[in-house]
C-alpha cells in the first residue's frame, strides 16, 4: 500500500529481495517527482542497505515501512520493522563482504539514527534537499516531529570517526 501526501511518502512491504528492487524505484520516482533528483543515488542505496538489513536481521517478520518525509531542506528517509533489537556497529576485521551497512548510511547522510517504536524499531537517515521550493515543503512541518539527541541521534562526522572499518552485526 503506498500513500502520498504532498512531500510524504509512505510504502509497505515484506523485506524480500524482490521487493527490495521496487522500493528502490518507488523512492527514485518519487524523488524525480519532487525535482530532487540529486539525492536519487543516495536515497536509493540507503534505502536498499536498510531494507537488506530487515531482511537478513528482523524477526519475526519480514514486514517493513518505508517513509520519505521531505521538509524544508532536509529529506529523511526511515524504515520501521517489527523487531525490536536495535542494530549496532561492529569492527569489521580482514576483507568481510557484508556487514558495513550502517557505515555506508553514516557515510552518505548527514545524519542518522535509531530508536525503539511501538514493538519494533525506526532506523534513519538524512540527506540535505536544498533543491526543494520553501513554500512548497512549509505545508508539511506541522507534520514532523525531528528526534532529540537523547533519541538516537548521530550525525555523519560522529558516527565517520567511530566506524572506519565497522561492520552491522
Amino acid at each position: 500500500m503506498i500513500r502520498q501526501p504532498s512531500r510524504h511518502c509512505t510504502v509497505e512491504l515484506q523485506a524480500v529481495p524482490a521487493r527490495i528492487g521496487h522500493v528502490r524505484a518507488i523512492v527514485s520516482a518519487r524523488l524525480r517527482h519532487w525535482h530532487l533528483d540529486a539525492l536519487v543515488d543516495s536515497a536509493a542505496l540507503g534505502v536498499t542497505e536498510l531494507l537488506a538489513n530487515v531482511h537478513r536481521h528482523a524477526r519475526p517478520s519480514k514486514r517493513c515501512t518505508v517513509e520519505l518525509h521531505l521538509l524544508l531542506d532536509q529529506l529523511t528517509v526511515s524504515v520501521h520493522d517489527e523487531d525490536p533489537r536495535l542494530p549496532h556497529i561492529r569492527t569489521a576485521g580482514g576483507w568481510e563482504t557484508c556487514g558495513r551497512g550502517l557505515a555506508l548510511i553514516a557515510a552518505l547522510s548527514e545524519s542518522w539514527g535509531m530508536r525503539p517504536d511501538g514493538s519494533g524499531k525506526v532506523v534513519w537517515f538524512t540527506l540535505p534537499a536544498l533543491a526543494a521550493a520553501p513554500e512548497e515543503v512549509r505545508t508539511d512541518h506541522a507534520h514532523w516531529e525531528p528526534l532529540s539527541l537523547e533519541d538516537g541521534v548521530r550525525t555523519a562526522a560522529d558516527t565517520r570517526s567511530r566506524t572506519r572499518g565497522a561492520r552491522v552485526g
